[in-house]
């Protein structure tokens, strides 16, 4: 049975299609190409994940995030940026994508042109999630972590909404590496990517 988690900006849905076997990665592949309009994961335990377009405001401060890794980038030319559009084949099985990630270029540039041009092979060496309206902080604690677990070296969560309208928002990023608890960042003006993206500064004012 394939188990499809619907996300939406304001409650995640499950439908669970019984008649169904679960999805090869060719099958999740093909069902991503017929519905291109939709952001689409699939967990490990073979769960495809689909979410609906962001809020304007959640989608702005994604792109403020890829700007600024992208811009660093360039500069850096040591590795290659993608958005959060780019899906991405863990280890694990899972095909995720973060809002923004960056692998190294000796990685990047051993893979295939096909294993490209898919879901490709290959753990980002740093990816960026950012907390939108649907998401749950434990959710996406667990994310980075799977980040981590399958070979990512950096990991930013920044988490800036409330639980409920009536609290303070928040202004807090958990930063992950291996073999180390999280570290939590209250209301920071930056954050620094050193060692592994040397150089590296997220201006938190833009994206807050």
């Amino acid at each position: 049975m394939t188990t499809l988690l619907i996300q939406t900006e304001s409650v995640p849905l499950t439908v669970n299609f019984p008649a169904l076997k679960s999805m090869s990665v060719e099958q999740f592949y093909e069902f991503c190409l017929a519905n291109r309009d939709l952001r689409i994961e699939r967990t490990a335990r073979g769960e495809v994940i689909i979410m609906s377009p962001v809020f304007s405001d959640t989608g702005n401060r994604n792109f403020k995030i890829a700007v600024q890794l992208g811009n660093w980038a360039e500069q850096d030319g040591t590795g290659e940026t993608f958005d959060s559009s780019a899906g991405f084949t863990l280890p694990n099985g899972a095909i995720r994508s973060p809002d923004a990630s960056w692998i190294k270029l000796e990685r990047w540039n051993a893979l295939t042109e096909e294993q490209k041009a898919s879901f490709a092979p290959i753990c980002p060496d740093f990816a960026i999630e950012l907390r939108s309206s649907s998401d749950t902080l434990r959710g996406l604690q667990d994310k980075m972590q799977e980040y981590i677990d399958n070979g990512a070296l950096l990991g930013l969560l920044i988490d800036s909404r409330s639980e409920t309208l009536r609290e303070r928002k928040n202004r807090k990023v958990y930063i992950y590496r291996p073999n180390r608890e999280p570290e939590i960042l209250d209301n920071p003006e930056t954050v620094s990517g050193d060692p592994v993206l040397p150089g590296f500064v997220l201006q938190m004012a833009k994206i807050w």
